[in-house]
């Protein structure tokens, strides 16, 4: 009975050591040739610029020019909440959004295409496999907030 349970007990601690390491692990992000890291191809990211239809959705539009474009985005992100800023360029943002309960971390991206006028996003979960439809649900409140801005 012992032996069991301390079996069971390394493998949950296995398992959290896991996705510690995961969640510590910062992904290669950024902007190379007017294009967003690819998303893996686990169903836990979202992206405007994919060819994935399971993980696609739509880019935003532009604001009046791209810094108050880029002050929208921000008023989006801090009305969310769970965010720091990592990076901020005058056509790019890198937010890490963690969540309130397990404390995952989660790297969003915004580019500001300005030729085509559009807001791109990226959101990956850097720990486990799923999580839930959050990365969309978050893109969708995002999207709702900087619209109303």
């Amino acid at each position: 009975m012992w032996v069991v349970i301390g079996i069971l007990l390394l493998l949950i601690g296995i398992g959290f050591a896991r996705i510690y390491i995961q969640n510590s692990q910062v992904p290669q992000l950024g902007i190379q040739g007017g294009q967003l890291a690819a998303v893996p191809e686990s169903p836990n990211a979202v992206s405007t610029q994919t060819d994935d239809l399971g993980k696609k959705i739509s880019p935003l539009p532009f604001k009046h020019d791209p810094e108050s474009t880029m002050e929208a985005i921000i008023a989006a992100v801090k009305q969310y909440g769970g965010a720091r800023i990592i990076k901020q360029d005058r056509d790019y943002l890198y937010v890490v959004f963690t969540t309130p309960l397990m404390r995952f971390h989660d790297d969003a991206e915004f580019y500001l295409d300005e030729t085509n006028r559009l807001v791109h996003f990226r959101s990956s979960s850097r720990a486990g496999y799923s999580d839930m439809g959050l990365n969309r649900k978050r893109y969708d409140m995002l999207k709702e907030f900087y619209l109303t801005k």
